[in-house]
């Protein structure tokens, strides 16, 4: 279920290269610790972030998840279509429920994530 394509982050988010842009959202992992997400609240594009730095926030009937920039990078677009249908995280969230991408400032960074090997060993032991 973990798509071996894409990168993750001890965080639950998920990462997909292309070139020096990152598509980000959250794992299937955590769209279901949250349950029924009601609410996605996005960062506006043109926003620069740092590695770490909360970017997002994810609002379920039962929790509000924060979403954490994986990478450094400038925001260059979000996904519009959650803010009428933010069940697409939990629908399809390797796909339409995508949430923002970054260009990169520091491609370097990458080396800091998990692939899904990985990634999967971390939810496997309680992450």
């Amino acid at each position: 279920m973990i798509p071996k394509e894409l990168k993750y982050t001890q965080d639950h988010e998920w990462i997909r290269l292309e070139g020096d842009k990152a598509w980000v959202g959250i794992t299937h992992h955590a769209q279901g610790q949250l349950g029924d997400i009601v609410f996605v609240e996005l960062p506006p594009v043109g926003k620069r972030v740092q590695r770490g730095s909360q970017i997002a926030t994810v609002e379920s009937v039962k929790a509000v998840g924060e979403v954490f920039a994986p990478l450094s990078g400038e925001v260059v677009e979000v996904n519009p279509v959650l803010a009428g249908s933010p069940d697409l995280v939990n629908k399809d969230p390797y796909g339409q429920g995508w949430l923002f991408a970054l260009r990169l400032a520091d491609p370097q960074e990458v080396g800091g994530l998990l692939d899904a090997t990985a990634y999967e060993a971390f939810v496997g032991s309680g992450g």
